[in-house]
């Protein structure tokens, strides 16, 4: 199956943790919005009225007749099918929820430099980033990446769920690669903590498909677009 891929086409975002996925996979697919015509596409589909299903918001995929919106629930969609997750039940259910808590430590990094609302420039909320951004690397980042660590350490410490890496491992690896571009100081000094976690990271990073996509035109860079955004002002 060929798979369209539909998420903003200049930024990583959430996104990004289903391309790692295809890429890893070595999946058919079309990353639609960045080819021309293509964002014009993606929201035709979000305010197609002929649907009682339509997308809330991107990232979202198409597989044959099916359209299916929300990062964790296109991973859950396409892991079996990509190989990233077994078929059991059980095990299927542990991986989607370790991924739904990745998706909940996906909005306290976002809400870093934007704790108060997304329709205000950073600038207009800079105080209460300082407060948030202490309280995050407190409190917030202990607690998620210390669960993590558990995690792993439980499963034998090489994957976070059985012998073969899955699409949670993964999207692991892109928190720690996003945290390091949008706080290299404090995420150094808290790495020594995380040593299972930077081990999973580094050995994502020398599988052959992912090692070739990110050095590659596919992959997004980082940018102040986003979930990822370096204030130097928060890196303290």
């Amino acid at each position: 199956m060929r798979y369209q891929f539909y998420y903003w086409p200049t930024v990583q975002g959430r996104g990004e943790f289903v391309r790692l996925a295809l890429e890893e996979a070595g999946a058919d697919y079309v990353d639609v919005a960045r080819r021309k015509g293509g964002e014009t596409a993606m929201m035709k589909i979000m305010d197609d009225r002929r649907t009682g299903r339509p997308p809330f918001a991107p990232p979202f995929i198409k597989a044959g007749k099916l359209v299916i919106a929300q990062t964790a629930n296109i991973l859950f969609y396409l892991g079996p099918h990509l190989r990233l997750a077994p078929r059991d039940e059980a095990t299927r259910l542990w991986i989607h929820q370790l991924q739904l808590t990745i998706t909940d430590l996906v909005v306290e990094i976002h809400d870093t430099h934007h704790p108060i609302t997304s329709w205000l420039y950073y600038e207009e909320q800079r105080p209460a980033a300082k407060r948030r951004t202490k309280d995050f690397w407190r409190y917030r980042v202990p607690k998620f990446l210390g669960y993590f660590e558990r995690v792993l350490r439980r499963n034998g410490g090489q994957y976070l769920v059985g012998r073969r890496l899955t699409y949670v491992d993964l999207s692991l690896f892109q928190i720690v690669e996003g945290l390091r571009y949008a706080f290299p100081k404090r995420i150094k000094r808290f790495e020594r903590k995380i040593p299972r976690v930077l081990a999973l990271h580094d050995q994502v990073a020398r599988r052959p498909r992912i090692r070739a996509y990110l050095s590659s035109k596919r992959r997004i860079p980082f940018s102040q677009w986003g979930i990822y955004r370096y204030f130097k002002e928060l890196d303290r």
